[in-house]
């Protein structure tokens, strides 16, 4: 049984959640719509009430209503919780796979997936005791193109994602060698997709190089990514061979075949 913080409340500190949670408690315990009369009843929320959260999850589609005066789970549930899914998968995966790279290389090796416009660390191995090291906090966040995973993703996207993702953020850079110039980065992601593997050139950080290859489910769709992060003039390309099996075989754990055949492709 899981030890629960007592620094922790037993119940929602904000009544509209508490709410809000017992209201998906009701559909969730039923497969089929639910009436408004029914949900208030079980709730004990009055049904002006109730109406009213149940609007505004329905506008976050955390809610169907299939018709008027019933509702149901809607399918951004779903949604998030394949993500979950996907991730945790990801990184049991990955975690084995991980330490024994980095006991090669003794360098920290970090697993990413992308959130948005930005990439996400969700696992790392590194040691302690290692002497300078570039090491990742986990839940950091950083910009696709100036990321070595994040430039794998972007190498899935086709021509149009692309640039609507440097409209959207204005490819913004962080030190000189960013790559802030679409024309710029589209050339980059052409050799990305070519080589099935992207660098990160001290773009993100000054002193920091990094090199990433891609990992696959078993849609072989492109889930995440397995970097290498070093400073500057310690990057040694002997890692490229092991940072590319590591990846494959955390590919081929995940259930994608011919996982070696693979890059990043457009559409």
């Amino acid at each position: 049984m899981t030890k629960r913080s007592d620094n922790l409340p037993s119940t929602p500190t904000v009544q509209v959640i508490e709410r809000m949670f017992n209201l998906l408690e009701v559909l969730a315990a039923r497969e089929e719509p639910v009436s408004l009369k029914e949900i208030s009843e079980k709730t004990g929320l009055h049904p002006s009430t109730a109406h009213r959260i149940l609007n505004d999850l329905t506008i976050g589609r955390f809610v169907d209503r299939p018709e008027a005066g019933s509702y149901r789970l809607g399918m951004r549930l779903l949604e998030l919780g394949n993500l979950v899914k996907a991730r945790l998968s990801v990184r049991d995966a990955a975690l084995l796979p991980m330490r024994e790279l980095h006991k090669l290389i003794q360098q920290p090796v970090n697993l990413s997936v992308r959130q948005g416009d930005e990439i996400v660390y969700v696992e790392r191995a590194y040691s302690e005791r290692s002497g300078m090291q570039v090491v990742r906090a986990i839940g950091g966040r950083a910009p696709l193109h100036l990321t070595s995973v994040g430039k794998l993703f972007l190498a899935a996207d086709d021509p149009q994602r692309v640039r609507a993702y440097a409209t959207r953020t204005g490819l913004a850079g962080n030190t000189r060698n960013s790559l802030t110039q679409l024309a710029t980065l589209e050339r980059e992601l052409i050799q990305c997709r070519q080589a099935g593997l992207a660098r990160d050139n001290e773009e993100l950080e000054l002193g920091v190089r990094c090199m990433a290859a891609g990992i696959y489910d078993d849609q072989c769709k492109l889930v995440a990514g397995l970097s290498i992060s070093a400073p500057a003039d310690r990057i040694d390309e002997s890692w490229v061979p092991r940072l590319r099996t590591t990846a494959a075989e955390i590919s081929a754990a995940l259930g994608c075949p011919n996982v070696k055949n693979l890059a990043p492709t457009g559409h």
